[in-house]
């Protein structure tokens, strides 16, 4: 067995860069445009709190993606507030400085510092929230609330709304229109700006040589959950943290499950492992699956599946290029996947008529792809007027296909309990798209060189 406590790790972390405000800035600005075409209007736009795990110990803080993308500011419990009018601003409630809380919890910003550092029109502290959004609801036409995400601020909405509404005796106005601002949002975080793409790209890299390091560590007779372990260090030693998602650590049978998570069998000679696991960096996601034999050689039915794969990763990947809908990938990874079930008699007829029946979703059940960026199943809508998005230069999205043969009478013995999925991070460019993850090795002969290499 390899001592896994000398495998190499190639990536060293980097050094933190000085922020810079103005991406978030020009998102801001950006946003207010777009909600100035309702009028005169005032967005409510908050992060998380922090949850209680069990009695007095808490889930590790993590921003909310819409609030961050829009501020850069990571503490919890604060809102960001949009006047929307001729003179637009963005107002910043948050914590107030508390010098006896940072002794136990570390620093916080306060309004002052952080309307400073953040560029912020104005800042204060989370108790004035109420008052001062009330006083700008009146006159205002629209309020623009993320309405159903939380029934605590759903509450605190229709609260302010009613006492804007009370006042109209006095010959005041209130708004008449509510909005949800997530549908101008998250359509602006499908297309990555260079900063956002070099975060992604080193959150790629990690998580590419943290898969590279599991598969090095790999022998029969691990746990599912000692991998998981390998991954984690890899992650942290090089600034990729947290997970972007609980790792999935599949061998045999178990990688026939799509989010298999326990990770806690065997891994035994002869079973392919499934590793599913990326990571963040600075809340970018990575996302990247590779499909493995537990003692580093594919036996031959592992290997026709394996190539039918990924030859409809291939595929898909030639089909993602500007112009192209998000569907095509999946529309190309299908016709690969369909004639390889057919040619291993797994289904029968021509490719349209398996797609049409629906015969090949015992094999292959879910899409090809998702968006990628600050969630890992990113935000931003896939159909636009009853049409598939058109991919352009800038968005990212990842390309995974599978396999997955479960135990039936009907499936020859070689193939039963084999699953496999590949994928990869992409990101369309100009002419086609860049695989951020490409270190990562998914040829047969490329898994198998790297784990002969193992120390």
């Amino acid at each position: 067995m390899p001592d896994i406590r000398s495998l190499p790790l190639p990536l060293a972390p980097l050094a933190p860069k000085a922020f810079d405000a103005a991406p978030f800035v020009h998102r801001r600005q950006q946003l207010l445009v777009e909600m100035h075409k309702k009028g005169r209007g005032v967005a409510i736009i908050p992060t998380s709190t922090e949850l209680i795990r069990n009695r007095d110990t808490h889930h590790p803080f993590r921003f909310d993606s819409n609030f961050w993308y829009l501020t850069g500011f990571e503490e919890p419990d604060a809102v960001l507030v949009l006047l929307v009018s001729d003179n637009p601003q963005s107002l910043l409630f948050c914590r107030a400085k508390n010098e006896e809380r940072e002794l136990w919890e570390g620093f916080r910003f306060g309004p002052d510092a952080a309307r400073e550092r953040f560029h912020f029109d104005a800042a204060y502290a989370l108790e004035d929230l109420d008052r001062i959004v009330s006083e700008h609801l009146i006159g205002a036409q629209t309020l623009w609330h993320s309405l159903g995400s939380n029934p605590e601020w759903d509450a605190r909405a229709g609260r302010w709304l009613e006492q804007a509404r009370s006042q109209s005796r006095a010959g005041k106005q209130a708004p008449t229109m509510v909005a949800d601002w997530r549908a101008l949002v998250e359509p602006m975080r499908r297309n990555k700006d260079a900063s956002e793409l070099a975060l992604m790209q080193r959150a790629a890299d990690i998580a590419a040589n943290a898969h590279c390091r599991a598969m090095r560590a790999c022998v029969p007779g691990l746990y599912e959950y000692q991998l998981d372990a390998e991954l984690q260090y890899a992650f942290l030693q090089a600034g990729g943290h947290p997970p972007s998602y609980p790792a999935i650590i599949a061998g045999g049978a178990n990688a026939c499950v799509l989010h298999y998570t326990a990770n806690n069998q065997p891994l035994r000679d002869g079973d392919l492992v499934l590793i599913d696991a990326g990571c963040e960096v600075s809340g970018y996601a990575s996302d990247i699956t590779r499909t493995f034999p537990v003692n580093g050689r594919f036996n031959a039915a592992q290997r026709d599946l394996y190539a039918i794969t990924l030859a409809a990763q291939e595929a898909a990947i030639a089909a993602t290029r500007p112009g192209a809908t998000f569907h095509a990938p999946h529309d190309a990874a299908l016709q690969v996947l369909v004639q390889g079930m057919i040619d291993l008699k797994l289904c029968n007829g021509s490719i349209d008529s398996v797609i049409e029946s629906g015969d090949f979703r015992r094999f292959y059940m879910h899409r090809t792809s998702h968006w990628l960026g600050l969630d890992v199943h990113d935000a931003g809508p896939y159909h636009e007027d009853d049409e598939w998005v058109s991919l352009q230069s800038g968005m990212t999205l990842t390309i995974e296909p599978g396999f997955y043969v479960r135990a039936a009478d009907n499936v020859p013995a070689a193939f039963h309990n084999i699953g496999i999925r590949i994928e990869d991070d992409v990101v369309v460019t100009d002419t086609g798209c860049h695989v951020t993850t490409m270190n990562a090795p998914k040829t047969i002969a490329d898994i198998e060189s790297l784990m002969s290499d193992a120390p």
